[in-house]
């Protein structure tokens, strides 16, 4: 029971650090924001490839973290209005780099390499790139406001914490056992009506969304979120893994915090973009 009480502490005090934090940044700006997020970035990146490597495949450390680092930084500092839309095109000569790296590495399984590394870059620099486009005001209506970072954050957040309490208390119904046969369904539906509520409250607070906007908007964050977690679970039982690292103790590594944004940012920020301008 202590050990237990002990590990709850210790995973709550982190929690509470990394939501001063996320706020906090989201708060004073696109800025501080993006710098947090190029360091979430590099240290995802350096934990993916160290997790996934082994003797067959080796995908070459630095490069991944160079160029996923720009990658990041090229479509942060489009979201910030720092360069124009043809200055995205960088992006492509610099993915084509992890080829070329390949022909003096003299490794057994050099394409195998690459593909792990785009998946990485794919899988992390790209979703938290397009999570600062939720500040801009070329993709989102109104001037830039923080309201629609804190809402998905917030949204995101619940939905994780509501589905592990009821799931906790209630669940029976395995949701994907072959994945994660800690999920459940009942789980979900008490997530998902966390996620409604806090949208549905969150509509009184920041208006850059309609109430039925912000609605949609946590639907697309449960069910993606959902399938974040999953996906990032698959990642590591196909790995025979328990963590992707211990960087946050109590959580885990940086992937297993963030698996939910990095598969749920893309489709919420098609989402503003189509249907939210």
């Amino acid at each position: 029971m202590i050990l237990t009480v002990n590990n709850l502490a210790t995973r709550s005090l982190t929690a509470v650090f990394f939501v001063i934090a996320m706020v906090g940044s989201a708060l004073l700006g696109q800025t501080v924001f993006s710098v947090l997020l190029l360091i979430i970035a590099i240290l995802s990146l350096n934990e993916f490839v160290s997790i996934i490597s082994n003797d067959k495949v080796q995908p070459s450390l630095w490069p991944v973290l160079v160029v996923g680092g720009l990658t990041y930084g090229i479509f942060a500092a489009h979201a910030m209005g720092l360069i124009e839309a043809k200055g995205l095109l960088f992006v492509i000569p610099f993915i084509f780099i992890l080829f070329i790296i390949e022909l003096w590495r003299n490794k057994t399984n050099p394409f195998a390499n690459i593909a792990i590394s785009l998946a990485g870059i794919t899988y992390i620099s790209l979703p938290l790139g397009l999570l600062m486009y939720f500040f801009d005001p070329l993709v989102l209506s109104g001037p830039y406001h923080y309201g629609i970072v804190l809402g998905y954050l917030l949204i995101l957040w619940l939905n994780d914490t509501g589905a592990y309490f009821v799931g906790s208390l209630i669940g029976r119904h395995k949701l994907f056992e072959r994945i994660s046969p800690g999920k459940t369904w009942e789980g979900s539906a008490g997530g998902a009506l966390f996620a409604l509520l806090t949208a549905w409250g969150l509509s009184f607070v920041y208006h850059q969304l309609g109430m039925m906007q912000w609605l949609i908007l946590s639907v697309i964050i449960v069910i993606t979120g959902t399938l974040g977690d999953l996906v990032e679970s698959m990642l590591k039982r196909s790995l025979g893994i328990k963590d992707s690292g211990n960087i946050l103790p109590g959580h885990g590594g940086m992937l297993d915090r963030f698996d939910a944004v990095l598969l749920s940012a893309p489709f919420v920020f098609v989402y503003l973009a189509l249907f939210c301008r």
